[in-house]
């Protein structure tokens, strides 16, 4: 009943075993790389096709676009204009929310200094009971 069916291997068998199964593991790596690199190729080539397929569609977006653009650049003096009127009111705004920041830093510090003052002990009234000069 408790009789094993598989014949004991033999030292060289057994060596070739473990080198087989060593030698797997950088071959499923290898494969697996390769695979991945096929893929990405294939993938690179089918976008390429489509980006082919698709050129008149882009060129006739990128005319679009650059009328847009040419419409911005002409807009540009108005809008640099009305960026020049609002610039005094961020610097007022900048200077405003400045001093707000710092002064809750400040006042942040001060709440902890104190806090920390609190939470210290009072030192004892009472004399120390443990010699405190060393012996000589």
């Amino acid at each position: 009943m408790g009789r094993r069916t598989e014949p004991k291997l033999t030292s060289r068998e057994r060596l070739a075993r473990g080198l087989r199964y060593t030698a797997v593991g950088p071959v499923d790596v290898t494969r697996g790389v390769v695979g991945i690199s096929v893929h990405s190729a294939e993938s690179a080539a089918a976008a390429a096709r489509r980006r082919y397929r698709e050129a008149p569609a882009a060129r006739q977006e990128l005319a679009q676009e650059a009328a847009a653009v040419k419409q911005v650049v002409s807009e540009l003096p108005a809008a640099l204009q009305d960026a020049r009127t609002a610039a005094h009111r961020r610097h007022r705004r900048l200077w405003v929310f400045g001093g707000l920041g710092l002064a809750a830093v400040v006042g942040g510090a001060v709440a902890f200094s104190i806090v920390r003052r609190s939470m210290q002990p009072e030192p004892s009234p009472l004399p120390p009971s443990v010699e405190v000069a060393p012996k000589p």
